[in-house]
């Protein structure tokens, strides 16, 4: 390989592997376009060209030039080519392929309206017009990369209208007839146990049903399969272990234990334990109301 002086302020050029003499200006776009990596400096490329250095060692202004028209136009992009673009800037979760493609196939025919004729999707638009839907669930609250803050199961409707519901309303009616009355026998401080036990079952419920229960990003570089992840093929992705899929929610969830509608939504690595304080809370929420209530019931006989 030969090197030759180029003018005095010490620019050289480097022979090109199949003995033509100076790299033709094509080549770079060229490796811009097969994403190719950059040359690494001092070191001969893999590409067949060779390392363009002056006398000194160092990269020489064209090289520079070549190096960085690379990086900014995507000829070092080490994204893997299966991953899936978002366009939006936002992470993809791995959601059900099937609900991806109806959804597709309804913006395509512009059938989207508030009413389907499906009570049950009319009740999601009406009040979820404004969320991200992810699956079968809503991002009401959400991180600029998408990451769900406040998340909607897809069982919602029946944890507002009944879950909600049946707590509030029967632990005010013991409120109300028990702990307030003056005539119950009750010693006053018992209303700050009593509150805080019901205040305590509603933040649970709350952290529950509103936080997101351990969504997965959809995952297609083969190299995941190769660190012992498996292949779902509902959500075209691969999952890790532990992570199934919920029919109801149709998305993977890491560690999913099951969809519970009392709460409205799956049961996963990301609530499980607001979960398990849930079900303590609520057990003794319903217990003492119950003792309260047999206790005025006795007194009053």
């Amino acid at each position: 390989m030969t090197r030759r002086a180029s003018d005095g302020v010490g620019m050289s050029s480097s022979s090109h592997a199949n003995g033509s003499g100076a790299v033709p200006a094509a080549a770079a776009g060229q490796r811009e376009d097969d994403h190719s990596p950059t040359p690494v400096v001092g070191a001969s490329s893999t590409n067949g060209n060779d390392a363009i250095n002056d006398g000194t060692g160092g990269v020489s202004g064209a090289a520079a030039a070549e190096s960085r028209i690379m990086n900014e136009g995507g000829g070092n992009n080490s994204e893997s080519p299966d991953a899936v673009p978002t366009g939006n800037g936002k992470k993809q979760y791995a959601v059900s392929a099937r609900w991806e493609r109806e959804m597709e196939e309804e913006r395509a025919a512009g059938k989207k309206s508030l009413c389907s004729g499906d009570p049950r999707r009319d009740i999601d638009r009406w009040f979820c017009c404004c969320a991200r839907q992810i699956g079968g669930m809503f991002a009401l609250v959400e991180k600029t990369d998408g990451t769900p803050i406040v998340i909607a199961g897809p069982c919602w409707p029946f944890c507002t209208f009944i879950t909600v519901p049946l707590i509030v309303v029967l632990s005010g009616l013991v409120c109300y007839f028990v702990v307030f009355n003056r005539n119950s026998g009750l010693p006053w401080w018992f209303a700050f146990i009593y509150i805080p036990l019901l205040a305590i079952t509603l933040g649970a419920l709350f952290c529950v049903s509103c936080r997101d229960p351990g969504l997965l990003e959809r995952v297609v570089d083969e190299e995941a399969g190769q660190n012992g992840w498996f292949w779902n093929e509902q959500v075209r992705s691969f999952r890790p272990p532990g992570a199934m899929y919920c029919r109801e929610c149709k998305t993977l969830i890491q560690d999913y234990d099951h969809l519970c509608p009392w709460t409205g939504t799956g049961i996963g690595k990301g609530n499980m334990l607001a979960f398990k304080v849930f079900v303590v809370m609520v057990n003794l929420l319903c217990y003492t109301s119950i003792a309260l209530v047999a206790y005025m019931l006795l007194r009053g006989i």
